[in-house]
């Protein structure tokens, strides 16, 4: 990826974000965080990711559907370029991810506490670590 392109990236991200809170009509996109965009190498397509916090995701995507022509309009001006790509909205999973991961560590800890106090109950001692 070139550094103009990863400027692109960057400057879509940052107007998106401001677009979406300040301009779009629908209320449902105020509540939208845009949290990467990547762009293909040929300009053709820019890939909107975003994470929202409350709602349903379709409400969210069809919102965003809905507004496409606008957004891609609306960003074309703020970035005052000739050839905007098409924009492609997909929800970040990346949170959903993070949140799964994090409960599955609170369970171990949560089994490794019950493990040591079953232990202690029966009298058995903790090895001793190295």
């Amino acid at each position: 990826m070139g550094i103009s392109l990863a400027r692109l990236e960057s400057n879509a991200l940052r107007e998106l974000a401001i677009i979406l809170r300040n301009d779009a009509k629908n209320k449902h996109l105020s509540n939208v965080t845009v949290t990467e965009v990547r762009i293909t190498n040929d300009l053709s397509y820019m890939t909107v990711y975003y994470t929202f916090y409350q709602g349903k995701e379709e409400n969210y995507q069809k919102a965003l559907e809905d507004c496409k022509g606008y957004l891609r309009s609306a960003l074309a001006k703020k970035l005052n370029a000739r050839k905007m790509p098409e924009l492609i909205f997909k929800r970040d999973t990346s949170l959903d991810y993070g949140n799964h991961i994090n409960d599955l560590i609170v369970g171990i800890h949560e089994h490794d506490k019950e493990i040591k106090e079953h232990q202690a109950s029966l009298g058995i001692k903790e090895e001793e670590e190295n």
